[in-house]
């Protein structure tokens, strides 16, 4: 078990999904169970699949967690490019999110190597 308090990893996560509700906030009313709903399951889907893996009782399940959060990861960068396409979301907003993910995903993939490495030891 993991101490999620001290996983930089799951803060900035629950940073990201705090700023794409700020974000999704200001979506036409007609997009609430379109983009708005999709973009924020998606973000949300990030610290609380971080949040499960660190809970459980393997490295090897943690890791598991930590690739669903990534592909949420992927999920939510594709909703704000369309939310950004179809001019609902402005670039001022899009590039600061895209950099937070970016950094997510970096971190998620070099969180798993160290996994990888824990459970290869172990076999």
């Amino acid at each position: 078990m993991n101490n999620l308090k001290e996983l930089k990893i799951w803060n900035k996560a629950i940073d990201l999904a705090v700023d794409v509700y700020k974000a999704t906030s200001t979506f036409p009313t007609d997009e609430r169970f379109g983009l708005i709903s999709q973009s924020r399951r998606a973000a949300i889907s990030i610290p609380s699949n971080i949040a499960e893996g660190a809970g459980r009782n393997s490295v090897k399940e943690f890791n598991n967690f930590l690739g669903i959060a990534n592909g949420s990861s992927y999920e939510l960068r594709t909703q704000l490019v369309i939310a950004n396409k179809l001019a609902i979301l402005e670039s001022e907003i899009l590039d600061p999110a895209i950099a937070q993910i970016d950094e997510l995903q970096k971190m998620t993939y070099g969180f798993q190597q160290m996994l990888e490495k824990k459970i290869n030891k172990k076999t």
